[in-house]
């Protein structure tokens, strides 16, 4: 062991001095750490395990069944003779000589538990080698050391330390196949910075230092806004306590099962205008009904003495003592009847009668037009303020 160790010292000193002259790089990986993280290693580890609690398990099971033939030859030993005595003892040292067979033969040096376990880790082992050589032929490496072999190392910096970049290495082999060119560069990005990184060791602990500060800054300033944020909430709670105690002071109290329904004074202002404009409508439709019912009986008394005058036709005059009776057929046309006259003046009466009962009823259609647009823009104006009061209330609720 000493010898074994003055070597190394000998080879490190002569690397180191080597390094020193001609610039010598110089790195080594840590196997059982690589080993750990390694994927593949680990879940064939874990099949490993199992397999190796159910040999314990059977093992387990067959030492058992030797205690208890060996409780049952103490037991019964009494009533035995000596030949049955020493068969059982036969069958129990056969029992015992198989299971630490099968005990060797599961967990041997040469057992299937080391077996496995070196065909588990001769392909990762392998990859390592791999990933090593690439490292070392892309890096300059002249030599790299494992720190988990015989060789004894009693110092060791860890900017030497390449067993990050093996693993990079590894995993990176593994995801190519499930990734795309995009993932393929970002990854080799990613990877060149970490390189990066672990070459210049003094930088990444500035950069640790700037992430820190910003980090504690970051963390003041939301500080700040949270506390800003809760004094605006407490702000808030407190105008709507002041708005909810006005609201509680101004309503007024309500009688057991009934709601409170008084209008606001700006409902009764629109209310009362409501009202003096439908009595309005109301006075001025009555006027005009009446104007109509006087039109329509006059002209009724005009028409009924046009057709009296019509169907009482004039008895011819009589001549008096010494005048002659003048014939009808001799009769100038300056004398024709003035009943005539008169008919055509009834009929223009008539006409003009007519066209003013029209325009009464024009008037009459416009009105009623004019209430009935009246009555639904109140109706609106109703259903939007009974809804403008709700979205308030609903408002306030959430708000609470």
């Amino acid at each position: 062991m000493r010898k074994y160790f003055l070597i190394a010292l000998v080879t490190f000193a002569n690397l180191t001095a080597n390094a020193q002259s001609r610039g010598i790089r110089i790195g080594y990986i840590d196997m059982e750490y690589i080993l750990e993280k390694a994927p593949e290693y680990a879940e064939a580890k874990n099949q490993l395990e199992l397999k190796a609690q159910t040999w314990k398990q059977e093992i387990e099971v067959k030492k058992n069944e030797i205690n208890k033939l060996k409780e049952s030859l103490k037991t019964e030993k009494v009533l035995l003779t000596k030949e049955l005595i020493s068969e059982r003892e036969d069958e129990i040292r056969f029992l015992e000589n198989e299971m630490l067979d099968y005990q060797q033969k599961r967990f041997g040096p040469q057992g299937d538990l080391m077996t496995q376990k070196t065909m588990l880790v001769k392909p990762i082992q392998d990859q390592v080698f791999n990933a090593v050589q690439d490292i070392a032929e892309a890096k300059k490496y002249d030599f790299v050391f494992d720190k988990a072999s015989d060789l004894t190392m009693l110092f060791a910096a860890q900017r030497f330390d390449i067993s990050d970049q093996v693993l990079r290495v590894l995993t990176r082999s593994q995801k190519k196949e499930q990734m795309n060119k995009k993932q393929l560069k970002e990854l080799e990005a990613q990877e060149r910075k970490e390189d990066m990184d672990s070459a210049n060791p003094d930088q990444v602990e500035r950069q640790k230092k700037i992430d820190e500060r910003k980090a504690a800054r970051d963390k003041i300033i939301a500080d700040r806004k949270a506390a800003l944020e809760a004094k605006k909430q407490e702000q808030l709670e407190k105008r709507q306590q002041l708005l909810d105690e006005r609201k509680a002071n101004k309503a007024q109290p309500k009688a057991e099962g009934e709601e409170n329904t008084a209008p606001t004074a700006q409902q009764d202002a629109k209310a009362r205008l409501a009202e003096e404009r439908q009595q309005k409508l109301d006075e001025r439709k009555a006027a005009l009904e009446a104007k109509k019912k006087e039109q329509a009986d006059r002209r009724q008394q005009i028409l009924d003495e046009r057709n009296a005058n019509k169907a009482q036709p004039k008895a011819p005059a009589t001549p008096k003592e010494g005048e002659k009776q003048v014939p009808a057929a001799q009769t100038p046309l300056s004398e024709e009847p003035k009943s005539d006259v008169k008919t055509e003046q009834q009929d223009a009466k008539d006409k003009l009668a007519q066209e003013r009962q029209q325009k009464l009823d024009e008037r009459k259609k416009a009105l009623e037009d004019r209430k009935k647009k009246i009555l639904e823009d109140r109706e609106k104006a109703k259903k939007d303020r009974e809804e403008k009061l709700k979205n308030k209330s609903s408002e306030n609720k959430s708000e609470n």
